[in-house]
């Protein structure tokens, strides 16, 4: 099978470990892509899509401060015609979900195969939407069971804050990163214990880590 070309097609990469970074820019240059700069974190990758305005920005979900999530709703904000790709090492319904109805162009998990990967990069680039076949099913099976899932129950930013909260980050690193007051964040917070029935920061983290959202 022959390699998927993207020559011409300028790529944005947004993941906070250079390593993976590295990998990722070896892969898309060898099919042809020009990657135009690299972010480590939520803010930076936002800052950067306005300042380079890539063809797609591919972004991992899991980065500090705002996070991909964040970003991306910052980005789709301020350009509504970005074509963002989103990565994550987990494979959970939920996630995908939300980054899709926040505006993202497809999302993929980091275990997919290179091929796969510069074949989403070349979907998106041509405004298509791609989505891992890997997760199709999954996705499509969350759109009639979502309910089970109490973490459905969330609202996109309590949903946001909850991922950080249950990756062990303190309401005031929360506030200041989402340029929120933490007395906002605090009513987020009691909002979401209400709505999953926990009552501390480990129960939080025990959902997520069921509900396939972090690592344990």
């Amino acid at each position: 099978m022959s390699m998927q070309s993207l020559e011409g097609i300028r790529v944005l990469l947004a993941d906070d470990h250079v390593t993976v970074r590295m990998g990722f820019r070896l892969l898309l240059e060898g099919a042809g892509a020009t990657v135009v700069g690299e972010a480590d974190s939520g803010e930076a990758a936002a800052s950067a899509y306005t300042e380079h305005r890539p063809d797609v920005l591919m972004m991992d979900v899991s980065m500090p401060g705002i996070g991909g999530l964040g970003a991306l709703e910052r980005v789709r904000a301020h350009h509504p015609d970005a074509r963002v790709l989103i990565l994550s090492a987990h494979d959970d319904a939920q996630t995908p979900s939300r980054a899709l109805r926040a505006g993202a162009a497809g999302y993929l998990t980091k275990r997919a195969h290179p091929e796969e990967l510069l074949r989403a990069v070349a979907s998106v680039a041509r405004g298509q939407r791609y989505i891992d076949p890997a997760l199709a099913p999954a996705l499509a099976l969350a759109q009639f069971s979502g309910a089970q899932d109490p973490v459905a129950a969330l609202t996109e930013k309590e949903f946001a804050i909850f991922l950080q909260l249950a990756q062990g980050r303190s309401v005031a690193e929360i506030a200041e990163s989402h340029k929120l007051s933490p007395s906002t964040v605090g009513t987020h917070l009691y909002h979401i214990k209400q709505k999953l029935n926990v009552s501390n920061a480990a129960e939080l983290a025990l959902i997520a880590i069921r509900s396939g959202l972090i690592e344990a």
